[in-house]
């Protein structure tokens, strides 16, 4: 399937939220997450399924003043 990824095309396997982020290398990272622009808290990854098209944005939190 087709997804954007923080504003970049790929293509993936993953059926569901955690599963792509742990395709990404991200599947114990602290990270926030949205789905076509819907925050998807980190208990509802596992549960949130992806479809092509679907744009996800993956952000982590920054340090510093």
């Amino acid at each position: 399937m087709k997804l954007q990824l923080n504003g970049d095309p790929i293509d993936t396997q993953a059926d569901t939220l955690a599963d792509l982020l742990t395709a990404q290398g991200l599947g114990d990272a602290k990270v926030a997450t949205a789905v076509n622009g819907r925050f998807v808290p980190a208990g509802a990854r596992t549960a949130c399924g992806l479809t092509d098209g679907d744009l996800i944005e993956v952000l982590a939190p920054m340090q510093g003043g």
